[in-house]
């Protein structure tokens, strides 16, 4: 299935190392020469500007999705295709979901974090059912794959939603799982919805 708006997730830190400030920007730039369209959350700093930068250097449409404190704070990139402000942060990333063919994480902190296992949890519950991939640059992701694991195994968490996402080693990788991978149709999801 071919899948035409990627939100990507990922740190604003200025201080992330090169290699995933690299990874973050040929994401980006594959998006683009893929025909489809970046949707982010609008920062003009670390991961997110790199993927943002990438897709427009490539000729390629980033949307930005930003709440307005933000942009009072001055942290707004200034060269995206489209830009939408929202009042808050919940509308921000109810927003992001709503626009998804399909979600891609890259590294971050706890920011990055809340808005993977929020959408993790969504489609657990059935309320979104598109593709969700970690793009693991450098093995970061380990030690939470590792967590997700032992989640199950001390059952928090039934074995199947493992298959909820699935990982990325590479952007390459994440653009293929883009467009391979299926929507999530597994009833066990739809808890409480079936009555």
């Amino acid at each position: 299935m071919e899948r035409k708006t990627i939100v990507v997730y990922g740190a604003s830190s200025a201080e992330a190392e090169q290699v995933f400030v690299d990874a973050a920007y040929q994401l980006g730039g594959l998006i683009a020469k893929a025909g489809k369209r970046l949707v982010s959350g609008a920062g003009s700093t670390g991961l997110m500007a790199a993927v943002e930068n990438g897709a427009l250097d490539a000729g390629g449409v980033s949307i930005g999705i930003i709440p307005q404190f933000m942009v009072d704070n001055g942290w707004l990139h200034e060269g995206l295709t489209e830009v939408i402000i929202t009042p808050s942060m919940h509308e921000r990333k109810n927003r992001m979901a709503k626009m998804a063919d399909a979600v891609v994480a890259l590294p971050g902190g706890t920011g990055t974090f809340e808005e993977l296992f929020e959408i993790i949890t969504w489609k657990m519950l059935g309320l979104f059912v598109k593709p969700i991939i970690i793009l693991n640059t450098d093995h970061y992701y380990d030690p939470l794959l590792d967590m997700l694991d032992r989640t199950a195994e001390r059952h928090f968490m039934s074995p199947v939603f493992k298959k909820l996402w699935a990982v990325a080693a590479t952007p390459e990788e994440a653009i293929k799982l883009v467009d391979s991978l299926s929507d999530w149709t597994d009833k066990t999801s739809k808890i409480n919805t079936d009555k």
